[in-house]
């Protein structure tokens, strides 16, 4: 069956079909224009696990979705399309968190890495299986562009798109990344994990077609990341929670606060989002929430900013979404995932 033939024998007003596809859409990876990697790793999350099925959690409840998105007409037609989680990497995951769940209880508990031969060996094993998950994503998301495709990466913990960023350096030249969360990600090696999720951004940093990173919402950091944002000579931007909250106690608005925002964004942008951006009733089973963030719609009106004011959306992560068992938290991160995608593609026509 063609694409076309697929379109016109889909009911999009119909039943929520589950049929292992995001939303109940009808496309394969070919027709699909735009498709989805979820990559399901949380080995080095700090505080709680579990986002690493993320992807299946949002596939499932993705069901429920109507499609009609009223900022951009028939965007399902495009084609949209979600791999099934890895199971080589989903298993991987699930043999190394415990061991990152006793490194870090040890070092909680004042353990000396260099006094404790095991812990030393587990940190190595823990790095070095993160190098080949970033090599992984890489590739697969180089592949992807490489077949014309707009690809979305479905975490999992925070440190998982750095592949996918080098693999956009490389196709796209430079760019800006807009990045919605509670945390700045911009430790150096937290905890002794190289690609830690407090690391990301501080790794991404290191690709030098990264000419701009614009935070926003952050609400939860420490006194070595604004170091490095003060050292940055106004490469990296931030907008804390409780400034944006402040100029709308004396009467700002948020569109004009989003306006300001995105004037920081070179054309090209990537979105990086990460659930705890949002209000915790929003995501409650994300790996590390914190109180404050942006509503639904303040993240969607920023987004729909960054789309109007004629920035090109070359890519994007969801990630920190709860997993498998954690329903409402599916429901939310389909929401944006769908969005995401939607806006990706609008900004690209």
């Amino acid at each position: 069956m063609t694409k076309q033939e697929k379109i016109d024998s889909f009911d999009p007003s119909g039943v929520g079909l589950k049929n292992g596809h995001f939303i109940g859409l009808p496309f394969d990876e070919n027709d699909a224009e735009t498709v989805l990697l979820p990559v399901p790793w949380d080995v080095t999350v700090s505080y709680a696990d579990g986002t690493a099925t993320a992807g299946e959690n949002i596939l499932e409840a993705s069901a429920q979705l109507d499609l009609h998105d009223p900022d951009v007409p028939d965007a399902w037609k495009m084609g949209i399309y979600m791999r099934h989680l890895d199971l080589v990497w989903l298993n991987r995951n699930t043999e190394l968190r415990p061991l990152a769940e006793q490194y870090i209880d040890f070092l909680e508990n004042g353990g000396q890495i260099a006094q404790d031969p095991q812990m030393k060996e587990a940190l190595s094993e823990i790095n070095e299986a993160c190098i080949g998950l970033k090599n992984w994503v890489y590739q697969e998301t180089k592949a992807l562009l490489e077949k014309g495709k707009r690809v979305g990466i479905v975490g999992g913990e925070h440190s998982v798109p750095l592949g996918y960023l080098e693999a956009l350096a490389e196709h796209h030249g430079s760019f800006g990344i807009l990045q919605i969360d509670a945390h700045q990600d911009l430790r150096d090696a937290y905890e002794g994990f190289t690609y830690s999720h407090a690391s990301i951004f501080y790794n991404a940093l290191k690709i030098k077609e990264v000419k701009r990173l614009v935070q926003v919402g952050i609400r939860d950091f420490c006194e070595a990341e604004t170091d490095i944002v003060n050292a940055s000579k106004g490469r990296v931007k931030v907008w804390t929670d409780q400034q944006i909250r402040e100029e709308a106690f004396v009467g700002g608005s948020f569109q004009a606060t989003c306006q300001r925002i995105i004037a920081d964004l070179p054309k090209l942008v990537y979105i990086s989002f990460d659930i705890d951006g949002l209000q915790p009733d929003l995501c409650p089973n994300t790996g590390t929430p914190v109180p404050g963030g942006l509503t639904f719609n303040e993240a969607v009106y920023l987004l729909k900013t960054v789309v109007k004011s004629g920035h090109k959306i070359i890519g994007f992560d969801l990630c920190e979404v709860g997993g498998i068992d954690n329903e409402w938290d599916g429901n939310v991160g389909a929401r944006v995932l769908y969005k995401l995608c939607n806006l990706m593609a609008a900004s690209q026509q």
